[in-house]
């Protein structure tokens, strides 16, 4: 797609002036974002906190966006925050530890917009801070099913749409965090499955390879959330004391998602750390 006419005699007009440079970049500006206004992408809890940021942030970029996730209310609220004549939506109340869910999602996103994109495996929960030998069974299977089966299962779907689709290929994006390389206290279910999607992460760049589909994951770091909101108040931290805990705003992860995504097929950021400055990690604290 060119530019509008307007747009074009301008940039003649600084193509005359010497402006080659300022005309390329702008060129590759164009290319891209008019690129992504035909590109579907899929987003697992789009409901509330870093989902919803990244929901908006592509819906911005011109992506078209299928939201998942169980509130389908919680769905629509992210769709109304939207600016009007932003890219399309499809609500999809979604159970990611559920295979006939997942299945189900995808099924519909395919048939709506007939291939798929870009899949942000985001949903995800944590358990109750208790001391390790008393957490529940059912609290540690509530976390993996969701965490880590969930990401499986959305990113087996997503395979099997991308690798049978013209042109072959897409990309998938792991929500990490940074409990896939550092543990809080009384965290093992949210940290053994972070750790795990990291494993998930290489093992699908590697299997996507021959399809032409890349797999990246991004780690966050105390982003402004629901989920995160305890940390204003303080947190417990490895020495025993309670601190509070700088935060980040989420449109900095939805940021980071849109340029991943955004890369050409040839070329992956495999990992990227998104975080407050500030917040306990570097270091030893």
């Amino acid at each position: 797609m060119q530019p509008p006419d307007h747009a074009q005699d301008g940039m003649k007009g600084l193509v005359e002036a010497g402006l080659a440079d300022y005309v390329h970049r702008n060129d590759e500006w164009w290319e891209t974002n008019m690129a992504a206004s035909n590109k579907i992408a899929l987003v697992t809890g789009a409901g509330s906190g870093v989902g919803r940021a990244v929901a908006l942030g592509l819906l911005e970029a011109g992506y078209s966006v299928v939201l998942a996730g169980r509130r389908e209310e919680a769905l629509k609220e992210t769709v109304a925050l939207a600016e009007a004549g932003q890219g399309q939506t499809l609500c999809v109340p979604t159970d990611v530890s559920e295979r006939e869910s997942v299945v189900d999602l995808f099924a519909r996103a395919k048939a709506t917009y007939g291939r798929l994109d870009l899949l942000f495996n985001n949903a995800g929960t944590g358990a109750p801070a208790v001391p390790f030998e008393d957490l529940p069974y059912e609290q540690w299977v509530k976390v993996v099913s969701t965490n880590l089966t969930g990401s499986f299962l959305c990113a087996q779907e997503a395979f099997r749409i991308m690798k049978d689709q013209t042109p072959m290929g897409g990309r998938i994006i792991n929500n990490g965090s940074i409990s896939a390389h550092t543990p809080r206290p009384l965290s093992a279910p949210y940290t053994a499955t972070k750790h795990a999607i990291t494993g998930l992460t290489k093992s699908l760049s590697l299997d996507g390879r021959k399809y032409d589909i890349a797999c990246g994951q991004l780690d966050i770091g105390n982003a402004e959330t629901p989920m995160t909101e305890r940390m204003a108040r303080g947190v417990l931290q490895p020495d025993g004391s309670m601190m509070v805990e700088p935060r980040m705003n989420a449109k900095h992860v939805a940021d980071a998602v849109v340029y991943m995504a955004g890369l050409p097929l040839d070329a992956n950021v495999q990992f990227l750390t998104v975080m407050a400055t500030k917040m306990p990690f570097v270091g030893r604290g």
